[in-house]
């Protein structure tokens, strides 16, 4: 198949199309402007324009025609490439339809990594302990590796790993041969007006799901697992040789998924696990006292500060908090989240997919009911702030630059300099 990738460059279509490419199908795509992921796929010969106003798809589509559209569900309705997609005919799918021909057209076992904090970190952990243990396994997680790309399929491969988002209901149009559910907390308020809902969503899914393992901790909120799913209880959490009390958490499942799954002996299996070396985003160390990382929840917040204090005594957080419509719902878990931080310097909210009706909410009010509000210092990404970060590195702390906005990016170039 000839197909088209809307937003080829963001975490959740860039992998999708490198499976796709993987999958013996051609591969043509746009975003907005480039990243780490189309910068990768243009190395391998894919064709990706920044132009989005039609030209290019009509150009592609006349050179070849184009079987399937796949758009980022952040794409809105009125979009030029959308608008001609649906005028000529082609068939059109978010990534979820696209995967699920991939992965059933192959026989696939899917095992979905789902929840709401930790996703990506425990994907990327079941992929790496996979690769160490020899076992073939075709994959799909949101952000960058340092041991092989986004997205991959192999054809020698009984499994597929699947970093499996709420957002959109993307999760419900797929049957788990396993789920690994991470955690789960209220998030995506754009997709789910409620925390009933969102639970229902969960609960859904996991019905969904041949087999779970999760923690009897997230039951509390609503969320009903299937007879028959493995419950751990907090005090199950192994000794395993990682920083951060959520990373040791999430091993935990992943020691269950492999018993499950019986493809290794535990202790291979944790070895294996233990060498881990991370993910883009993910408390990823950028220089020395010098980490990049993509939580945006409070919950997130603590749990990378917590971490980090493993490393370090004294830990400075930059952080940018991300769409306002997500601030109105979070800003009451502000209150402590940040107690492990000697200072926080507070950006303007990075706004997307914005609820229009909502007020902005300014730094000052989302951070009024903080019991350390006195460490807080406003900012901006510019210069003042680089100098600042740079005095706080040279004085031996950690600096940890926390969002899913545009901070990374600016950090990353501001090293380039």
């Amino acid at each position: 198949m000839n197909i088209y990738f809307s937003g080829i460059g963001g975490v959740g279509i860039g992998p999708l199309a490198q499976i796709a490419r993987d999958a013996s199908n051609t591969i043509v795509g746009s975003d907005a402007q480039a990243s780490v992921i189309t910068d990768e796929l243009v190395r391998e010969g894919v064709r990706v324009s920044t132009d989005q106003t039609g030209a290019f798809l009509q150009q592609c589509h006349s050179e070849k025609p184009i079987d399937w559209f796949v758009y980022t569900a952040a794409l809105p309705d009125d979009h030029p490439e959308l608008l001609l997609a649906q005028s000529l005919g082609i068939r059109i799918a978010k990534r979820d339809e696209l995967l699920n021909e991939i992965i059933t057209s192959n026989n696939l076992k899917l095992i979905a990594v789902a929840g709401t904090h930790g996703k990506t970190t425990t994907t990327g952990m079941l992929v790496w302990a996979m690769q160490q243990l020899g076992v073939s396994v075709s994959y799909c997680v949101g952000t960058t590796l340092s041991y092989g790309p986004s997205g991959k399929f192999d054809p020698l491969s009984q499994y597929f790993v699947y970093e499996c988002d709420e957002f959109d209901r993307n999760f419900l149009h797929f049957s788990p041969h396993l789920t690994i559910l991470t955690s789960i907390d209220y998030d995506h308020p754009d997709t789910y007006t409620t925390q009933a809902d969102y639970s229902a969503a969960f609960t859904e899914f996991l019905h969904k799901s041949r087999q779970t393992i999760m923690w009897q901790h997230d039951t509390i909120i609503n969320v009903n697992p299937p007879t028959g799913s493995w419950v751990l209880t907090d005090d199950e959490v192994m000794d395993i040789r990682l920083a951060g009390q959520h990373n040791r958490a999430n091993a935990t499942l992943l020691m269950k998924a492999f018993e499950f799954l019986k493809l290794s002996d535990p202790e291979a299996v944790q070895q294996a696990i233990e060498s881990f070396p991370g993910t883009g985003r993910r408390f990823e160390k950028l220089a020395d006292g010098l980490y990049s990382d993509y939580g945006h929840h409070p919950v997130e917040i603590g749990a990378t500060l917590q971490m980090a204090r493993e490393i370090s005594e004294h830990v400075v957080l930059v952080y940018q908090p991300h769409q306002n419509t997500r601030q109105h719902e979070v800003r009451s878990g502000y209150t402590s989240c940040m107690e492990l931080a000697d200072k926080v310097y507070w950006l303007p909210t990075y706004q997307s997919r914005e609820n229009l009706d909502l007020p902005i909410l300014p730094p000052e009010q989302l951070t009024e009911r903080m019991t350390n509000r006195e460490i807080v210092e406003y900012a901006d990404l510019n210069d003042e702030l680089w100098t600042k970060i740079q005095q706080e590195r040279a004085s031996g702390k950690l600096v940890l630059c926390m969002g899913a906005g545009t901070i990374d990016t600016w950090v990353r170039e501001q090293l380039t300099k």
